[in-house]
């Protein structure tokens, strides 16, 4: 089975799962858009994208705040220490904060889509009230 047909068969079976919180599936031109129910905030969508030897992956955190962005970056830079699989990155072109990551097609398998699924979950879980205090920080100052 190919990893782009396995990734469908895994996703289609997170939203038929009651108690998954993938709520919504969707494919959008050979990427799968998923919705994920959070905690801090009411859903997170993430982003697979299958290509010919990898799997991309990604999810939007939050828009980068005008003016100094030091300290929400230094959040992200932080918190790329503790992860494996995913990492904060800076969008230049949409002004955002996502998580994203990659692995070899080889790595494809059931267990891995669900640890990196969890991985993207409790990263967002973890970062996003410290990063939205740190934007705080940033408008409030003088």
């Amino acid at each position: 089975m190919s990893s782009s047909d396995l990734l469908a068969e895994v996703i289609a079976g997170w939203v038929a799962d009651g108690d998954s919180a993938v709520e919504y599936a969707e494919e959008v031109d050979g990427r799968w858009a998923i919705r994920v129910r959070q905690g801090v905030r009411p859903f997170t969508t993430v982003w697979w994208q299958p290509g010919e030897r990898s799997l991309r992956f990604e999810a939007y955190v939050l828009p980068l705040p005008p003016g100094d962005r030091s300290e929400v970056l230094y959040q992200c830079l932080v918190r790329n220490r503790s992860t494996f699989r995913v990492r904060f990155a800076v969008d230049a072109r949409e002004e955002a904060v996502l998580v994203v990551g990659r692995i070899p097609d080889e790595w494809v398998t059931r267990s891995e889509l669900e640890l990196v699924l969890g991985e993207i979950y409790e990263a967002i879980e973890v970062a996003y009230p410290a990063l939205v205090r740190a934007m705080g920080v940033r408008e409030n100052s003088p």
